[in-house]
């Protein structure tokens, strides 16, 4: 099978408007917490024009885009192509079992390849409206803000060979949350727990500082701020993202299972009945397993389709007012089944 093109006809390539992607990179991978959890890829995107730019995409977008460009320019033979297609980069495929972050972690160095790949195609391909739009910046990736960007490491530093004096009571310092481990000398090794005391700011992302007698570089996303450096005393103190919690129950023969389950959405929020199916199976460890609310009579009203969740979710802001519960509780709660008849819950309302 023949190679991508790569060389392009130059008078071609010049007439390229000035904000066509010409290269992409993975600078990262962040994990979104909601009712369904999963890894999206911080990508920084380069164009003709030479701007630089920052996007975050799921596997499940890279793979919708290589299903609609397939079908449009794959050959039917790849010995033969005619005019009009091209030999596509092959994607990687789909994983059902595993960690997540494992799985992520393991697709960069081939979605890299992949997108190398695409933008090394005629100048022609580079037009197509879907290839444009996935590596277009829009306005909620252009508000995101970034967290390690891992692989946009600074340039290395000199190690500092003079261990620091440390007051414990007024120094500037911050507390490990995750293992670290650092790629070069320049950075540091951090195990969660541990107190870092802070030197100073490399950049936006990552801080200087010294734990175990060691003096390095880390990101500021892995650990959280106790006492800020002194020119950046508003910052680090709130802590991590707030968290809403939604009360679910598990109703069963034998008794009921009651959870307090932490979302990373805000309480307005309207799940599909999707995500919410999926987060209670995850949350009880049960498949079979049927979705309700109970409403202002105190009967359980089975849950099918996204028309129930809104309805459930009114009805929760209807009772907002008579019922109390915490501030960051969701207005509504959820009660999943093993039995198909609720007359025996119901009863016992």
């Amino acid at each position: 099978m023949s190679q991508p093109q790569q060389l392009r006809d130059e008078s071609d390539f010049d007439q390229l408007p000035h904000n066509i992607p010409v290269s992409a990179t993975i600078a990262d991978i962040e994990e979104k917490k909601g009712f369904i959890d999963y890894y999206t890829f911080v990508i920084e995107v380069k164009t003709k024009g030479a701007s630089k730019y920052l996007i975050y995409r799921r596997y499940s977008e890279f793979y919708n885009l290589h299903q609609i460009i397939e079908s449009k320019y794959s050959p039917e033979d790849p010995e033969k192509p005619g005019p009009g297609t091209c030999i596509l980069p092959s994607i990687p495929g789909k994983v059902f079992i595993g960690n997540k972050k494992e799985i992520a972690e393991s697709r960069i160095p081939e979605l890299n390849t992949y997108m190398k790949g695409l933008l090394g195609l005629p100048t022609w391909f580079l037009l197509d409206e879907a290839l444009r739009m996935f590596f277009y910046q829009t306005d909620r990736d252009s508000e995101h803000q970034p967290k390690a960007l891992r692989r946009l490491r600074p340039p290395t530093r000199k190690v500092k060979t003079v261990k620091p004096k440390m007051d414990l009571f007024s120094s500037p310092r911050a507390e490990a949350m995750f293992d670290f481990r650092g790629n070069s000398k320049a950075e540091l090794n951090l195990k969660r727990g541990e107190v870092i005391f802070l030197l100073q700011r490399v950049n936006a992302d990552w801080l200087e500082g010294t734990v175990n007698n060691q003096t390095g570089i880390f990101p500021q996303s892995f650990v959280k701020i106790i006492k800020p450096l002194p020119d950046s005393d508003s910052e680090g103190e709130v802590g991590g993202p707030t968290y809403s919690c939604l009360r679910c129950f598990l109703l069963t023969p034998s008794g009921v299972q009651t959870r307090d389950v932490c979302v990373q959405e805000d309480l307005t929020i309207q799940p599909s009945y999707k995500e919410l199916l999926s987060r209670m199976r995850n949350v009880f460890k049960e498949d079979n397993i049927a979705l309700n609310y109970r409403d202002t009579e105190g009967d359980l009203i089975r849950i099918l389709d996204d028309e129930d969740v809104q309805l459930m979710i009114e009805e929760g802001r209807g009772q907002q007012g008579k019922v109390k519960r915490p501030v960051n509780q969701f207005p509504w709660e959820l009660y999943a089944t093993l039995a198909s008849d609720l007359s025996v819950y119901n009863s016992e309302a």
